[in-house]
C-alpha cells in the first residue's frame, strides 16, 4: 500500500500545479497519484476498516476532484466525464465517513454544464435529481441551472454574454465549458438564420450571432454556405418534405378508371 504521508505531499503538489496553471506538472503528478491511491484498502467498494481508512479516503477523493478539474481546464471532456464517474462514490457512498468536500459543489456545477454543452439535456435533469440540497443551494449549480433555463428558453443573447464575461462566471474553470457552448450556440443561430433568410449580409450574421465577422466566415464554411459575391451569404432552398399535394391525384383517377374498363371488357 501506498505511504499516506507521501501521498498527502503529492496532492499538495498537485494543487499547487493546478492552481499555478502548470498542466504538464499536474498531469505528471496526478498520474503518480492515481497509481497510489489504487492500492488503498479502504476505498469502494470494498471499504477496508484500516486505521489510515478516513485519510485514504480523503486523498483519493481530492486526487479525483483534481483529476476533474484538470481535464475541464485542459479542455478534454471526455476525461472530464471519466473521472466523474470515478469520484461519484466517494460523493454518493462514502457521504458521512469523511467530511464534505469544499469543492463538491463546483465539481458538481461543471459537470452538469458539460452535460449542456453536449446537449445532454435529459441527463442533465436526472443528474440534477441527485444533487444533496447543500450542493443544490450553491452558485454553482445555480449558475448551471440558468445557463439550462437560457437554453430552453431560446435566450441565447445571455449565453453569449455570459461566455464573453469570464470574470462573472462562478469560478475560472467554467471558461473553457462556456467557450464550447458559444460554439454550440452560434451553431444553433446559423441553423435558425438559414430557415429565416433567403441571403444575409456578414455584418448582420456577426450580429446575429454576437461574433467577430472572421468567426461567421468559419461558421459559413463549415455549414456550407454560399458567397453572394457582395461580402454575404446564399442559402440554398430547403426541400419540402413529400405531402398530399405531390401524388398526381388526376393520374391515379384515370388510370384506375382505365384499368376498370379493361376488367369490364375482359369478364
Amino acid at each position: 500500500m501506498a505511504d499516506i504521508a507521501t501521498a498527502k505531499k503529492t496532492l499538495d503538489a498537485l494543487k499547487k500545479a493546478h492552481n499555478s496553471g502548470d498542466a504538464v506538472k499536474a498531469a505528471s503528478l496526478l498520474g503518480t497519484l492515481k497509481i497510489a491511491v489504487s492500492s488503498f484498502p479502504a476505498l469502494p467498494p470494498v471499504f477496508e476498516q484500516t486505521k489510515t481508512a478516513a485519510d485514504e479516503l480523503s486523498i483519493a477523493r481530492d486526487t479525483f476532484e483534481m483529476a476533474v478539474l484538470h481535464a475541464v481546464t485542459s479542455g478534454n471532456e471526455a476525461a472530464a466525464e471519466r473521472d466523474h464517474a470515478q469520484l461519484r462514490p466517494f460523493y454518493v457512498d462514502c457521504r458521512g465517513l469523511m467530511p464534505d468536500s469544499k469543492l463538491e459543489p463546483l465539481i458538481t456545477g461543471l459537470n452538469l454544464t458539460r452535460l449542456l454543452v453536449q446537449n445532454r439535456i435529459a441527463e442533465f435533469h436526472v443528474e440534477l435529481e441527485t444533487v444533496p440540497a447543500r450542493v443544490a443551494d450553491s452558485a454553482h449549480v445555480a449558475h448551471a441551472v440558468a445557463l439550462e433555463s437560457d437554453l430552453m428558453e431560446g435566450a441565447y443573447g445571455k449565453i453569449l454574454q455570459a461566455s464573453m464575461t469570464p470574470d462573472a462566471l462562478p469560478a475560472k474553470e467554467y471558461a473553457a465549458f462556456m467557450a464550447s457552448l458559444a460554439l454550440t450556440v452560434r451553431e444553433e443561430i446559423a441553423a435558425c438564420i438559414e430557415k429565416a433568410y433567403e441571403s444575409v449580409d456578414a455584418a448582420a450574421a456577426a450580429r446575429l450571432m454576437g461574433c467577430a465577422p472572421a468567426d461567421v466566415a468559419a461558421v459559413a464554411s463549415k455549414r456550407g454556405w454560399r458567397g453572394d459575391g457582395n461580402g454575404g451569404f446564399l442559402f440554398a432552398e430547403e426541400k419540402k418534405a413529400p405531402s398530399a399535394e405531390d401524388i398526381p391525384a388526376h393520374e391515379l383517377i384515370n388510370q384506375t378508371l382505365m384499368y376498370a374498363k379493361e376488367m369490364e371488357r375482359i369478364v
